[in-house]
């Protein structure tokens, strides 16, 4: 059941990095949100945003496959801007049994109990996934951030390259859709929190849907607690993955890259895939 809970847990991860980088500049329309005009409320949105150089938290995993199997584990999440995401998997008194670790240059895949692992570069798996794939827009899903495919954080004048319209006490932001992808946010006209991602494959029902919630104190700002992600969602092939975090934090001093002793064995991405999928 582990073994298969990891498998998932890089599926999800893995699909949440894919993305374009095209990025053309548009007009934005100019609706009247919260009493500014869209532009207006979108540079607002983009200057309060909170830029966290560093979280940590521990979280309660809880994977619905929709065939009726729900495993749960717990772990801790550990981010820093720019610099690498890991995802550790402790359900057994704390001790780690796997980790998953990716920065801009890999992703790494560690299976403690058996003492194996995964190394691979964002080149490589692009080139198996015929994408390309983008770690800053996976970092934007974690941290809970507005993004534009191609750039590596918002400015205030990036303002003008979103859509916006409104629904009730919702904001809704669009960007330019890429040649794969399309890109939606929802955000909160009062505090301009945002609470959903959608990136979409255009053509297609498939959609990786980030929502947001449970919005607590971090540092004094705020910062959610429960993220549900969904993926393939609309079609009848889809799972999703419910994360709530507690023991907020942006403490960054802990170890940003894992090192491994020889007693590990690396094995090949297909080859692990397989002995997941037996397990």
């Amino acid at each position: 059941m582990m073994k298969r809970f990891l498998y998932y847990i890089m599926v999800v991860f893995l699909v949440a990095v894919v993305a374009s980088c095209s990025s053309s500049r548009h007009a934005a329309r100019t609706p009247m949100i919260g009493g500014l005009t869209g532009t207006d409320y979108m540079e607002k949105v983009i200057e309060w945003a909170p830029q966290w150089d560093a979280v940590t938290a521990k979280v309660a995993l809880d994977l619905r496959l929709g065939n009726g199997e729900n495993p749960r584990v717990s772990g801790t999440l550990r981010v820093k801007r720019g610099e690498v995401l890991q995802l550790s998997i402790a359900p057994l008194l704390g001790i780690e049994v796997a980790r998953l670790e990716i920065s801009p240059e890999r992703v790494l895949v560690v299976d403690r109990l058996n003492k194996r692992y995964v190394e691979a570069s964002f080149e490589t798996l692009g080139r198996l996934a015929n994408m390309e794939l983008n770690f800053h827009i996976l970092q934007s899903l974690v941290l809970n951030e507005l993004f534009l495919p191609g750039k590596t954080q918002l400015a205030v004048e990036d303002a003008e390259n979103f859509r916006i319209s409104s629904e009730n006490d919702k904001a809704l932001l669009e960007t330019k859709p890429g040649k794969m992808f399309t890109y939606r946010f929802k955000t909160t006209v009062a505090e301009g929190l945002l609470e959903n991602t959608c990136i979409g494959v255009r053509g297609t029902d498939y959609v990786l849907d980030w929502t947001y919630g449970d919005f607590g104190s971090l540092d004094n700002k705020l910062f959610p607690q429960h993220m549900v992600v969904c993926i393939g969602k609309g079609t009848d092939k889809n799972f999703s993955l419910d994360m709530k975090l507690s023991r907020l934090s942006t403490n960054g001093d802990w170890n940003m890259r894992t090192a491994l002793s020889s007693k590990y064995k690396k094995v090949e991405l297909q080859e692990l895939l397989k002995l997941l999928l037996k397990s």
